[in-house]
């Protein structure tokens, strides 16, 4: 058991060490992330030591159950090519542009335009996706109105991690906890929608409060035109998208699994746009760049850092998480401590550990354990950059955009924003349980 634990802890020493100092490392010409290699090492050592056999790592990833990860891992990078769809022939880009045309001449009214939009499409895409979108926006238009970008780049990323709770689509931490007690999309939606909500006035309120001098300062307005590239593709990846979520919602009762369905429309939408582009004599470049931008490299993450669960489990370490955490006000302690460690493994590995130890829960206790870990899996990432991918890549964006913007001043910002959601969303969430 000692042992497991040891490799387990020192992957994750390395994967915390890796995000602040090197999230990355160039071989020739490509570009290879640290976060997934070190996790895919400290699996491998676990295997080939035999602290888990081969057998039964196989047989946990390929199990029938809820908790299947390659289920899991279907849904999410399917939501993501049709949302990145999107995003390549313009849509996101385009509104974007519209909402900095449309806020006048006001810091203020920009904020809160931003702050709507960014929620709006966190909802029914992902907000991986929209913070990857968004954010080199951001930096330009601040850049050319002469402005402090660090206040829209914040508020872009607090929204993306606020209102992706409130669907199940939202965060690929959502999809594996919910589905670890196979919590469909409705169920979901009624139990969650409330406190997303209370989250997502209080962050604004708080957001507001940190930068309400900023926002005094006047607007220099200089847009640049966005144009989508074709509007056939457009009402393709739009129709693929709302038919797509549409039967999310319904499926539980038409009798399609989630992951099914996502992976028809991801698959139905290349072949789509495809002959499209062939009838039309166009090079389809959308839809080969497309593919490439879906984030592979979470596959050897998820499934190495599976692994590591499966062997803590095997060892009893999980029951004994659940034990010392105990049964009492199980909302507040597992939201609040499912919120740490985010920060100390990041937020998917955080969402495989507490999925595992939620496990040894019943009734409406695993219930309240699963939807407060969904919390603080999502509010996780606003405390510091490594509580999530999404942040270890807006980091990463920043850098190569020039824009300072410190590891403790993100935390300061962070923590001020964080605990009031948190607090207030874990509140709302109790009453709703």
């Amino acid at each position: 058991m000692y042992y497991v634990i040891g490799v387990t802890g020192i992957t994750c020493i390395c994967l915390f060490i890796s995000v602040l100092t090197k999230p990355s490392v160039r071989i020739g010409k490509v570009t290879v992330d640290l976060y997934w290699v070190i996790a895919l090492l400290g699996a491998f050592v676990l295997l080939i030591s035999h602290a888990i056999p081969v057998q039964d790592a196989v047989s946990g990833i390929t199990a029938d159950t809820a908790m299947n990860p390659l289920k899991i891992l279907t849904l999410f990078l399917s939501m993501s090519l049709l949302s990145i769809f999107l995003d390549e022939v313009g849509f996101f880009g385009y509104l974007a542009n519209r909402t900095l045309q449309c806020a006048g001449a006001g810091q203020r009214t920009l904020f809160l335009s931003l702050y709507i939009v960014v929620s709006v499409l966190t909802v029914f895409t992902s907000n991986d996706i929209i913070i990857l979108t968004f954010t080199p926006f951001i930096c330009y238009f601040s850049r050319n109105a002469g402005i402090d970008p660090v206040p829209y780049l914040f508020c872009e990323f607090v929204a993306a991690n606020t209102w992706s709770m409130m669907f199940l689509i939202g965060n690929p931490t959502n999809i594996y906890l919910a589905t670890t007690e196979e919590i469909d999309f409705l169920e979901y939606v009624r139990v969650m929608w409330i406190p997303t909500i209370a989250g997502g006035v209080v962050s604004f309120l708080m957001l507001y409060l940190l930068f309400r001098r900023k926002l005094k300062q006047p607007l220099t307005i200089k847009t640049q035109a966005v144009s989508i590239s074709d509007k056939g593709l457009l009402a393709i990846g739009l129709v693929h998208l709302t038919v797509c979520t549409v039967l999310l919602v319904l499926s539980s009762y038409i009798g399609f699994d989630m992951w099914l369905i996502t992976l028809c429309f991801a698959v139905s939408l290349f072949v789509v746009a495809s002959l499209y582009c062939f009838v039309r004599r166009r090079p389809g470049t959308e839809v080969i760049h497309c593919l490439r931008r879906v984030p592979w490299q979470l596959v050897p993450f998820v499934l190495s850092m599976f692994i590591l669960v499966l062997a803590l489990e095997k060892y009893g370490v999980t029951e004994k998480m659940a034990m010392v955490m105990g049964t009492s006000h199980t909302t507040y302690i597992y939201g609040i401590a499912s919120y740490l460690s985010a920060n100390l493994i990041n937020n998917i590995p955080m969402s495989v550990l507490f999925g595992s130890v939620t496990g040894n829960l019943s009734g409406a206790l695993q219930t309240a354990g699963i939807y407060a870990a969904v919390v603080g899996s999502n509010l996780g990432a606003v405390l510091t950059p490594i509580g999530a991918l999404a942040g270890i890549m807006w980091s990463s964006i920043l850098k190569k955009q020039q824009v300072s913007f410190s590891f403790a001043r993100y935390v300061l910002y962070g923590f001020c924003v964080s605990v009031p959601a948190l607090l207030a969303t874990l509140a709302v969430l109790d009453c709703m349980l």
